[in-house]
């Protein structure tokens, strides 16, 4: 039998590495190297033309600086530098009988074998073919000792270990041999079939990608032509019926002929674009609630530039949620209404709620906190990038240019999840050279927003680093507010999987209001648990445990029900409302003159 095989005898799988048509792949190669030269081309541009490129140096020395004190602590103990040592030696050395014992052709097991949940590995060559197998095995045994290292690094504060073992992670991801052609079989498999044309093409989009980035790298996740927000995203009916420097204050047209008497006011986050809960006519929440005859409101936060670099969370209470309430409550001829906040819009309505108790502001009938923050004290893997050197650093860079790039936010929110977020992208779009495919989730992920410098200041410096809410000592035109002034009806949603706002950290916030609060735990992470429509049958939502011990005692206690959390707050709403019901509001009201139809135009700035 030759390499070939016959009819009757199997190809040998090596074949499935070996390019066949050479002369086809020097074309694509010389293509690879000609998109190569126009991404340095994109990449350099930006300094040719006098603009200044991110300054990533404060950064880089933040890793070494964090990293070098655990190498210190394991190296400056000979016995502790011998024994971290022996560890790996022993592993690498079980690994190379396991090695010995394949190529004799004896069972052997794994030393090491990935986590289920890790989609890098699943290509039935990883474990089949001993190469490969041998160098997925040594990348498992590296990576794992390394952050056994950061594990028992013992001088360590909680929050160094805490930023030592995102870094670990963040190089053990990049350095993953699924990132390369070489040492990943589907990708070597890939270019030998398509005689390399997945590399040409693959650093076209990389040229591309950078061009659109300004010099940065803009890694895109999805199509970016598949979607337009107005046309097939958040295109429920309603108008713009005010605005100011920081918003546009949305009213949705009614579905229903009647409608409860107490409106509905969305506060959602300005990190990101407010249409997550917008997506389309399968996804909407917004639209839902219209459906189930709720009269809504949305604030659409401004994409800021330097002109907003003095507006902090003051103004956005005052400019945004104020002005909201006001515009609501005159549309609607009302003197209450319901109000929903959502992640860092949530942690703006708790201080809001507390300053309204301060002023003797009575006009909340009842308050929705999803995935939202009061106290920080267990914030979740963003604190890594949070501490009294780097927000110094990142204070600086805002003021000098009045606002910070959404792309650092969306990196952040990536680098907390690379391994689904980041390096999938990057080996499909420029390593297969396959366009991403439609997701209108990912679409809106990567419509980032940017952060004007004196609120994303004030959000870091008084809630990630100081606390000074939950501790009652955070000071709003001359008020101290705490989370305890808060007595209006509350509910609370958190989500399982959240690594943005931990379910422990909303739990925790949950026992701080003063008055009635509901905590709903429900699956899934920080977007999708909340877009979770009832139509699709995901997820669970856990209600009514035990909320006087841990987050464990309280879900242990809980009852749990399959489906979405959305028909349980409709019912919380209205049996929290006066029950009377008015016929379907107009945008407007006939009182406010529409300005444009929703979406309006904040939404569609993009930088």
């Amino acid at each position: 039998m030759d390499a070939r095989g016959t009819a009757d005898t199997p190809r040998d799988p090596v074949l499935n590495y070996i390019v066949q048509n050479p002369e086809e792949f020097a074309k694509n190669l010389a293509k690879m190297l000609e998109h190569a030269n126009e991404a340095m081309a994109a990449y350099i541009a930006p300094a040719q033309q006098g603009e200044i490129k991110s300054d990533y140096s404060t950064e880089l020395s933040e890793w070494m600086r964090t990293l070098s004190r655990v190498g210190h602590y394991w190296l400056s103990d000979p016995h502790r530098a011998f024994e971290a040592q022996a560890r790996l030696a022993s592993d690498w050395m079980n690994l190379y009988a396991h090695a010995m014992r394949r190529l004799a052709g004896e069972e052997s097991h794994p030393v090491v074998s990935p986590d289920p949940a890790d989609k890098r590995f699943r290509d039935p060559d990883w474990s089949t073919v001993q190469f490969f197998d041998f160098l997925k095995q040594a990348y498992l045994i590296t990576t794992r000792w390394a952050e056994q290292l950061v594990a028992e690094t013992d001088d360590l504060d909680e929050h160094t270990r805490a930023k030592a073992s995102f870094y670990v992670r963040q190089l053990s991801a990049a350095l993953s041999p699924s990132n390369f052609v070489l040492t990943n079989p589907e990708l070597l498999r890939e270019t030998a079939s398509r005689s390399g044309e997945n590399l040409a093409k693959g650093m076209k989009m990389l040229a591309e990608d950078v061009a659109r980035g300004k010099g940065e790298l803009r890694l895109r996740q999805t199509d970016p032509h598949g979607f337009a927000v107005g046309v097939n995203m958040a295109t429920t009916p309603g108008k713009v019926i005010a605005e100011n420097e920081v918003c546009q204050v949305i009213q949705y047209a009614p579905t229903t002929e009647t409608v409860a008497k107490e409106p509905l006011l969305i506060v959602p986050p300005w990190i990101n674009k407010y249409y997550i809960l917008d997506l389309n006519a399968d996804k909407s929440l917004i639209a839902w609630l219209v459906g189930q005859g709720h009269t809504v409101f949305v604030i659409s936060w401004v994409n800021p530039d330097e002109t907003h670099a003095l507006k902090d969370f003051t103004h956005y209470m005052h400019e945004g949620i104020f002005e909201a309430i006001d515009v609501a409550l005159k549309s609607t001829q009302t003197d209450k209404l319901d109000i929903v906040g959502y992640c860092v819009g949530g942690t703006l309505l708790a201080m809001t709620l507390a300053y309204m108790a301060r002023t003797g502001d009575t006009r909340i009938n009842s308050a929705t906190f999803l995935t939202a923050q009061v106290d920080f004290t267990h914030s979740g893997d963003l604190k890594v990038f949070v501490d009294k050197e780097q927000l110094e650093a990142l204070e600086r860079k805002m003021r000098s240019k009045g606002y910070l790039e959404g792309s650092v936010m969306s990196s952040a929110f990536n680098m907390l999840r690379a391994n689904d977020l980041i390096w999938p992208y990057v080996v499909n779009n420029y390593i297969k050279g396959k366009d991403p495919f439609p997701f209108d989730l990912l679409y809106w992920n990567s419509d980032s927003t940017r952060m004007p410098a004196a609120n994303h200041a004030f959000y870091l410096r008084n809630f990630y680093l100081e606390n000074n809410f939950a501790k009652g000592g955070l000071l709003v035109d001359g008020y101290a507010l705490s989370p305890d002034l808060i007595t209006v009806p509350v509910f609370n949603v958190a989500t399982k999987e959240d690594h943005i706002a931990p379910a422990l950290s909303v739990f925790r916030s949950n026992k701080m209001f003063g008055g009635e609060a509901k905590f709903v735990l429900t699956g899934s992470g920080h977007i999708a648990g909340i877009v979770n429509p009832p139509a699709k049958t995901k997820y669970q939502v856990w209600t009514d445990g035990d909320s006087s011990g841990t987050l464990e005692h309280w879900l242990a206690t809980a009852t749990e029900t399959p489906g979405s959390w959305w028909p349980m707050w409709h019912e919380w709403l209205t049996a929290h409302r006066s029950g009377e019901t008015v016929p379907g509001r107009t945008p407007g009201g006939g009182v406010l003159t529409p300005i444009e139809d929703a979406p309006g135009r904040f939404v569609k700035m993009r930088y």
